[in-house]
């Protein structure tokens, strides 16, 4: 049993932001914060005061953590970008609204004395003679994870105790994050003061300037009288909020939020669901009755029809019976569907679970097709405009000495470069029939096949290339040109110029998924110079379908090398700057090095070239823990260790040093994830490095000092590539199914009724979905059994602090 907490978060859109350049604008781009640790970090958008980002990430999160929060910024080139405002959304706020948040928040100010984190261990007890206290103690022990309030990247942290009017403070430990006191304070007990409070404020010291807020903790003294004693690690708060003056003026952000706290249970007690499932694809090929995959199709709405396809997907796939799956869907898509101009046009599950089916199988896919041209155009940044509404001269600048573009300049020279881009775009589809994944020939092929049975008229020879074509162009390729980094093509959102030469070509791309040109020429008539490079890629890809569709199992194995381009390998590679470090201190210079990196299934390994043959290697079983490193250890705040060993005595720590926020995250959620089973994980580590005899974060002065930080083992960035987790999207799929549970139930009832009016003679006979009702059931008692035994646990835990 694992409790799983999954946080999805789309970034739709800002507006009215305020205006932080000299030129009238902003340049906007947003950091997601977990309990203050930065994870995600959107591409800027140049130039706008209310940009649009549609960036999705779901991040997989300890069940421990307390606020996810929002920072909006400008960026600058040439001085330290400028905070725009944040929004700040507690777990508790996330929980109260399992359907998840969807709107407009308003941005807020950055209050220093409200942007606090971290935690301070302490003791507090009551003394006195026999049973009656007198005295108050607080012992302060130490703290983790300061906020930096400092230029050098850390505070020099004291504590103030308070109580009944009276104050002590702790000594100043400088130059620290994660300070040490283990001082004592006492305090006269007033028991005529009604629930009195006593306040731990942790402060930064400044010498000049006036002291810096790093937050607080407040303890009730009449609640603490029946437990005599209470140890422990408290979450530091921040202090009363105040009225900001820019309320309601720095804009507002559209987001969409959802939580997921998944209990997740021992596999064996989803086999029965699973099997099921996988029982319903072949009832309902093979026969009439109302089965379970119909249902779920009936029963699904436009809210949660993607998240079901998602999980459905997964689970089959991890089944090997994906295939399967999609060919119900097919089969009963087309049941419903009467005009063949409107197949698959809809966002039913069918559509949606296709969808799916290609962003998990097929990504390496489209990386390998289109990564070629999309670079092209980004690195060529040419100026394109078909529209004659929409040209600028100026933009399109000078060919020749003091000769200026006209129009008709500016529409040729697009058509013409447009044309080339096309062009490569399509001979790269071509080509792309012998390495295109097998399952995605497979998946294709039943489509293909299922549409001609069902069209077979001559009037509708198209209909089952647009079958295929209406998933690969429309929904895949397409998307994916307008918006390359919403598919992991490139780091950042295109600019102004190539957005649009992006979304020409894209518009092209859709005209030939469409098969037809006269369409598009009657709306957009200015797309009329594309015409003839359309009319010849319309029969490029009828052939490529064809090719596509005509794969067989039995081919040689040179089809089934294309098995490696699926989904589910754990790999990751890129040059990245790396020192690595054994029973010595950090050097005073800069001690990284160029290498290449490969994570693979088993091993970490690098090397000073990409093909090079000498390299060394780290076991994956052997990694302790992967975590971030202080800024000011090296000046970068994108370094991460892992450290690696048999035990302490022989442990080794590796310093990578990435590009960006987002490389650097994205590599712990590799190795992470990629270590989750891993038995000889730390619990805590070190974010300093050990130098001059003495770690850098703590100060503490023997190298095999326990570490002075939580590890985070738990925070993960959900990719495309992840192996699949049969257990979890078995919870989901159970979890889906209990709540429309009435609903099947109704419409279960009302197909059984219209089956036997249709088939009166038929024998009834008993089929999957009344024995899905049965194993919701018990998935249900085993659930409420577990939570029982959870709250009995947490119960005697209190008594035992009570006693």
């Amino acid at each position: 049993m694992a409790k799983r907490s999954t946080l999805f978060i789309r970034i739709v859109e800002a507006k009215n932001l305020p205006i932080k350049d000299i030129t009238g604008s902003s340049d906007p781009y947003c950091i997601v914060r977990i309990d203050n640790e930065a994870i995600i970090r959107t591409a800027t958008i140049w130039k706008t005061l209310s940009p649009f980002w549609g960036e999705e990430y779901n991040v997989h999160l300890p069940p421990s953590f307390h606020t996810m929060s929002l920072h909006v910024m400008d960026e600058d080139s040439l001085s330290r970008d400028d905070v725009i405002g944040k929004v700040s959304i507690s777990k508790e706020a996330l929980t109260a609204k399992p359907q998840g948040l969807d709107g407009w928040l308003n941005l807020t100010e950055i209050d220093p004395d409200e942007e606090v984190q971290g935690e301070i261990h302490l003791q507090i007890s009551l003394l006195g003679d026999g049973d009656i206290p007198c005295k108050l103690r607080c012992r302060v022990l130490e703290a983790r994870d300061l906020a930096k309030k400092d230029r050098n990247g850390a505070s020099d942290p004291f504590v103030r105790v308070r109580y009944n009017g009276k104050s002590h403070e702790s000594a100043v430990v400088k130059k620290s994050c994660y300070p040490r006191w283990n001082e004592s304070f006492e305090f006269e007990l007033d028991e005529t003061l009604a629930d009195s409070l006593l306040s731990v404020e942790v402060w930064d010291w400044d010498l000049v300037s006036k002291n810096d807020f790093l937050g607080k903790v407040l303890f009730n003294i009449n609640r603490l009288q029946s437990a005599q004693q209470e140890e422990g690690w408290f979450r530091l708060g921040p202090d009363k909020p105040k009225h900001s003056q820019y309320e309601g003026t720095l804009g507002s952000l559209r987001l969409q939020l959802r939580l997921r706290d998944e209990t997740v249970l021992l596999s064996s007690h989803y086999q029965p669901l699973t099997e099921l499932l996988r029982q319903s694809v072949g009832t309902h090929l093979n026969g009439n009755r109302p089965d379970l995959i119909m249902l779920i199709d009936e029963t699904t709405t436009s809210e949660n029809r993607q998240e079901v396809a998602n999980n459905l997907v997964k689970l089959f796939l991890g089944q090997g019976l994906i295939k399967e799956f999609l060919d119900v869907l097919f089969k009963l898509e087309l049941e419903k569907t009467t005009e063949p101009n409107t197949i698959f046009r809809s966002n039913s599950l069918a559509s949606k679970s296709m969808e799916s089916f290609l962003k998990v199988a097929g990504m390496q896919y489209l990386h390998r097709l289109l990564g070629p041209i999309i670079n092209r155009i980004f690195e060529e940044k040419k100026y394109v405009e078909l529209d004659p509404n929409k040209v600028e001269l100026k933009e399109a600048g000078c060919t020749g000495l003091h000769r200026l573009h006209t129009e008709a300049d500016v529409i040729q020279q697009s058509s013409s470069l447009l044309q080339s881009y096309l062009s490569e775009l399509l001979t790269a589809i071509l080509q792309s029939a012998s390495y295109c994944p097998l399952l995605l020939c497979q998946a294709f092929q039943q489509l293909y096949h299922r549409v001609q049975a069902r069209f077979p008229d001559p009037e509708y020879r198209k209909v089952k290339f647009i079958a295929v074509t209406s998933f690969l162009c429309l929904r895949f390729i397409s998307p994916a040109i307008m918006s390359p980094k919403l598919f992991h093509l490139r780091d950042k959102h295109a600019d102004a110029r190539t957005s649009r030469t992006l979304l020409l070509l894209a518009k092209a791309v859709q005209t030939i998924g469409n098969l037809d040109t006269l369409v598009c020429c009657s709306k957009e008539p200015w797309m009329v110079p594309l015409q003839p490079t359309i009319q010849q890629g319309i029969a490029q890809l009828k052939d490529f379908i064809i090719r596509l569709v005509s794969c067989h199992d039995s081919e040689d194995l040179g089809i089934q090398t294309r098995m490696s381009l699926q989904c589910g390998t754990m790999e990751k590679e890129g040059f990245l700057f790396l020192h690595k470090t054994k029973d010595k201190c950090m050097p005073m210079t800069s001690p990284f090095k160029k290498y290449y990196v490969t994570l693979s299934k088993d091993t970490l390994s690098y090397s000073r070239t990409q093909h090079s043959k000498k390299r060394s290697f780290i076991s994956l079983p052997k990694i302790r823990a992967v975590e971030k490193v202080e800024e000011k250890c090296f000046g970068s705040a994108n370094v991460m260790q892992i450290i690696s060993g048999e035990d302490f005595c022989q442990q080794e720590t590796l310093y990578l040093d990435c590009k960006s926020v987002n490389e650097l995250n994205q590599w712990l959620s590799a190795l992470r994830k990629a270590c989750s089973h891993n038995t000889n994980t730390m619990s805590s580590y070190h974010p300093g490095i050990y130098k001059a005899d003495r770690w850098s974060c703590c100060h503490q002065k023997e190298k095999t000092d326990p570490g002075c930080d939580k590890t985070r083992h738990g925070v993960t960035l959900q990719e495309w590539y992840d192996p699949l987790d049969p257990d979890l999207e078995a919870q989901l799929i159970y979890r889906h199914l209990s709540s429309v549970q009435h609903i099947m139930r109704d419409k279960y009832y009302e197909l059984i009724k219209q089956e036997d009016a249709d088939k009166p003679d038929k024998d009834p006979k008993v089929d999957g979905v009344t024995r899905l009702f049965e194993i919701l059931q018990d998935l249900q008692d085993t659930h409420a059994a577990v939570e029982e035994k959870e709250r009995l646990k947490n119960k005697n835990v209190f008594l035992e602090l009570q006693t």
